[in-house]
């Protein structure tokens, strides 16, 4: 019988289309452009395993800064599973990111697994799903987010996030196939928010703003881009209880939830004003 050689290495940019695939098989429904926008978070921060020359496993570790880290898209092709090929891979991820509070949206059943290597929980998030459509408020203070000067959009987004990550928020909010709207008042943003399409329907994310109201503003007028036959969905931390309350208000469900994970200390992020996520997968 032959042996077989596991190896791991950094992922090049095509490869990492592989672990977007496997997302989507996984039921994640990532993005048609968050490969590209991932990418330009850490160019380095995503691992691959092969068996011999076949894939088989996946891991992103992004380095935000000496301080921080996040860690997603940790998969294992489903025939490969139990045979420690994960573990492996997982180890070198955390390896690649020793020494940093590291972050996760881990699902629910794995919390145990992630506990035993330090990771404590913080929070959950719920995915609503919904639809499309609607009429857009009128409301003159909501603008296209490329009208503002980028460095005002970075600025206000800085609170809701334990790293600065300007490279990666300028590809987010420019990515093709999305819409990125902004809410202004007395001159200052006061929220934005964008709309991407993925496999299936769209995600809203971030969906950041100053009060509930300006929220639901925001909210219906990006799912207003949208099609009333399409999906869209919304990541919400469980712990704010207006997003809740905005999602459920037109009659989204929860579809999915998971754990938001630290190794150490939570960082003091504006939950509050947080009512999307921007990814599951990077933070």
């Amino acid at each position: 019988m032959q042996n077989k050689n596991f190896t791991i290495r950094t992922m090049d940019r095509k490869e990492f289309d592989i672990a977007i695939e496997w997302a989507a098989k996984e039921g994640w429904n990532p993005g048609l452009h968050d490969a590209d926008c991932y990418h330009i978070a850490d160019p380095t921060g995503f691992l691959i395993g092969f068996l011999d020359e076949e894939p088989i496993a996946t891991i992103s570790v992004i380095k935000y800064n000496e301080s921080f880290g996040f860690l997603g898209f940790y998969i294992v092709k489903p025939e490969h599973r139990g045979k420690g090929y994960g573990i492996q891979i997982w180890k070198a991820g955390l390896k690649y990111l020793e020494g940093r509070n590291i972050g996760l949206d881990g699902v629910v059943a794995q919390q145990d697994n992630y506990k035993k290597s330090g990771f404590k929980l913080a929070y959950s998030n719920l995915r609503y799903e919904g639809h499309g459509g609607g009429n857009p408020p009128e409301n003159e203070q909501i603008v296209k987010l490329s009208s503002l000067p980028f460095e005002t959009i970075d600025s206000y987004g800085q609170p809701f996030f334990p790293a600065n990550r300007s490279h990666f928020i300028k590809g987010w909010i420019n990515q093709p196939d999305s819409h990125a709207l902004g809410i202004v008042q007395s001159g200052n943003l006061a929220g934005y928010g964008v709309i991407r399409t993925c496999l299936t329907g769209y995600k809203i994310g971030p969906l950041f703003a100053d009060s509930p109201e300006l929220a639901e503003s925001l909210f219906l007028a990006l799912k207003s881009k949208v099609s009333p036959s399409e999906p869209v969905y919304l990541d919400t931390p469980k712990v704010n209880q207006a997003a809740l309350s905005l999602a459920e208000r037109y009659n989204m469900k929860v579809s999915f939830e998971t754990a938001r994970m630290y190794t150490g200390k939570v960082p003091e992020i504006s939950l509050n004003r947080l009512f999307g996520v921007t990814s599951f997968e990077i933070g």
